[in-house]
């Protein structure tokens, strides 16, 4: 990571795109790109099977920033190719060969699980030099949606890990269907924003501009990214006042998509009734080799299913807010940033986005390392680096 507070800005930020089959990713791009604010955009499309055929559906001035990626499923070889792939376009871009692009766009196949490409932007050191994550958009089908939700294990962790999810084929959905997947959607993934898409027009500032990083103010968007409060009124939980003790609360009964489930018989079974989403918040300073050494544990034993983690915490070793990110075992270097949003309180506050971990679990989990703390036992971790 860099020293300076204004390497991530630098970094061309990446949107990653991403949705079942059929629910409008390649409209919805080809909509986009004809847009003045991605007139400047790099696209890389990775297909299921050894023939490309969705670029030739997406309509660009010029293709040289266009790259099929035709390998399937982002297994490891797929990562390396991506790695391969985005570092070729760089070094193009500062050869003069291909356009001065000033943002990227990564599609998904629609059966992938979005995960190893946000592993892969965030663990790989070459492409962390040159590329930040913006945001993770998820596109669902209005008509089909549920029925998708339903059947596809994929199609919930694609929105159980989106910064902003996308409802398309609204216009000709039944209202009362897309009154019920909106809520289910809600229940799934509650930071993230939801926008309609009719034909596959969108405004791209509603999607652009989602990750941490403001380019406007120059500043860190803490508020936007984390929407933390955007939980308050979708669980019952409260605020965690002496550093992750639960006071007998079972804080995972009856979560949203759990009451959800039990008024309607006919899911109880479904593939998001195992996801959870809630907001920890921590009163006091936390020492930052204590709280690591806690995710370290979460990591360890139960890091598959951390769907996503993002976090601001007051940390004792250092006067700035630090900044954690988190999919699955994969956790992005911790950072500094220059300052606490405007108003803030310091209280450190962490999303979790999980399967088959209850949000009691989590709390004894950073409750007894901040216990033993007490006791004088300190963790190994390194401290956060300036952003």
């Amino acid at each position: 990571m860099s020293d300076t507070p204004t390497a991530a800005e630098q970094r061309i930020p990446v949107t990653v795109l991403t949705g079942f089959l059929g629910s409008g990713k390649t409209t919805l791009l080809n909509k986009l790109l004809r847009r003045p604010e991605l007139a400047d955009t790099a696209v890389i499309i990775n297909e299921f099977g050894e023939i490309g055929l969705d670029h030739l559906l997406v309509e660009k001035s010029d293709d040289e920033g266009m790259v099929t990626l035709n390998s399937g499923c982002l297994c490891c070889t797929v990562r390396g190719d991506l790695v391969r792939t985005m570092s070729e376009l760089f070094l193009k871009r500062s050869r003069g060969e291909v356009s001065q692009f000033k943002r990227m766009v990564v599609e998904t196949t629609g059966l992938a699980d979005p995960a190893p490409i946000l592993h892969t932007l965030m663990t790989d050191p070459l492409l962390a030099s040159r590329y930040r994550l913006d945001g993770v958009v998820t596109t669902v089908d209005g008509v089909n949606g549920s029925s998708t939700l339903d059947n596809h294990e994929e199609a919930i962790k694609q929105a159980a890990v989106a910064d902003r999810i996308l409802l398309t084929k609204v216009d000709i959905a039944d209202a009362p269907k897309l009154a019920e997947l909106k809520h289910r959607l809600h229940h799934l993934n509650p930071g993230a924003p939801f926008q309609t898409v009719e034909a596959g027009e969108i405004d791209p500032n509603k999607i652009l501009n989602a990750g941490l990083y403001n380019p406007e103010s120059k500043t860190a968007d803490v508020k936007k990214w984390l929407q933390a409060e955007a939980y308050e009124g979708s669980h019952d939980h409260g605020h965690d006042h002496h550093h992750g003790h639960d006071h007998g609360h079972d804080h995972d009964h009856k979560h949203g998509h759990d009451a959800h489930s039990e008024q309607d018989p006919h899911n109880v079974n479904r593939h998001d009734d195992r996801i959870r989403s809630f907001c920890m918040t921590f009163d006091e300073p936390m020492s930052w080799s204590t709280v690591a050494a806690a995710f370290d544990a979460l990591v360890t034993y139960r890091g598959p299913d951390l769907l996503r983690m993002k976090g601001i915490l007051n940390v004792k070793d250092t006067d700035k807010p630090v900044v954690v990110h988190g999919v699955q075992h994969v956790f992005h270097p911790p950072a500094t940033i220059e300052a606490w949003p405007e108003g803030d309180d310091r209280k450190s506050r962490v999303v979790f986005i999980t399967r088959d971990i209850a949000e009691s679990t989590i709390r004894k989990v950073f409750a007894s390392f901040f216990e033993a703390e007490k006791k004088g036992w300190g963790g190994t971790a390194e401290p956060p680096k300036p952003l």
